[in-house]
């Protein structure tokens, strides 16, 4: 199982905000934020692969990239790892990808936790631990109490779902491995700030 680049997902999402993507992204990572996820599959393809271009260029050692969805395009572009829908095929993005490339899959409840552990994912993100209006209509909050029987499993679980600086630590300290963050971050009017608070809310002790 590959390690977690980092305790803060930075998941994006282009229609928060009329603001470019690398622009929020390079926000983002002057904030603190060294792990972000290119979502936006609804993307065209070409348009898609420049801005993973160049966010790879702006990114080069100062943080990891993963392609939400699309497992040969994060192959094709080399990407640090690939993020897929609850129940994919996670075996046969591993054996494409090899036993390097970082792999996650979304997860909404035990069922899909259980699955991707089974089938070699490196972590869950597990959604909505708190109301969240980036991505309403995922079922109820589940909530710390939630996100403490899930993280059980024994599968790193990022907490994603309504995630904010204020209740952060209060995942970690439930059992989550880390935190992924859409619109916390990308819909803030600072992105910079929003994500270096993030970021300190949840630093290592000491």
């Amino acid at each position: 199982m590959n390690d977690l680049p980092a305790r803060l997902l930075v998941v994006t999402d282009r229609k928060l905000v009329p603001r470019p993507v690398i622009e929020t992204v390079r926000a983002a990572i002057n904030g603190g934020a060294t792990w972000i996820w290119l979502r936006d599959r609804d993307l065209q393809a070409k348009e898609r692969e420049d801005l993973a271009a160049q966010l790879i260029a702006m990114m080069a050692g100062r943080a990891c990239l993963t392609i939400g969805g699309d497992v040969e395009f994060a192959l094709r572009i080399g990407a640090r790892g690939v993020h897929l829908p609850a129940g994919s095929d996670t075996l046969a993005a591993r054996a494409l990808l090899g036993p390097r490339v970082l792999i996650g899959v979304s997860a909404h409840g035990r069922r899909d936790i259980d699955n991707a552990k089974a089938a070699g994912a490196d972590y869950v993100t597990l959604s909505p631990i708190f109301p969240s209006a980036s991505k309403p209509g995922y079922g109820p909050a589940l909530g710390v109490a939630g996100l403490s029987s899930a993280a059980a499993c024994g599968l790193p679980i990022l907490a994603l779902g309504g995630v904010t600086a204020l209740n952060a630590k209060a995942c970690l300290e439930a059992g989550a491995a880390g935190i992924a963050v859409m619109g916390g971050v990308c819909a803030a009017p600072d992105p910079h700030s929003a994500a270096r608070a993030i970021c300190e809310a949840i630093a290592p002790a000491g």
